[in-house]
């Protein structure tokens, strides 16, 4: 098994950065069973938090194009 794990990562590595990201999150997705059934709300939760505290000024935002072009140098 080893050793086709080592196989699949190596092909995987000659993917693009975004065909790996791809990748990763469909193989991600196999791995959630449905348990955390409030992880959902969880995270709008969260997001209302974030928005809420921007409207208030003690956050300020980052344009997309500006975040996403700092992850594709990294990457």
């Amino acid at each position: 098994m080893d050793k086709d794990i080592s196989r699949l990562e190596a092909e995987a590595r000659q993917l693009t950065a975004r065909d790996r990201a791809r990748l990763v999150r469909r193989l991600i997705a196999t791995l959630d069973s449905g348990q955390d059934q409030d992880a959902e709300q969880l995270w709008l939760d969260e997001a209302e938090r974030r928005l809420a505290a921007y409207r208030r000024g003690e956050t300020t935002a980052i344009p997309g194009d500006e975040v996403f072009g700092e992850l594709i140098k990294r990457a």
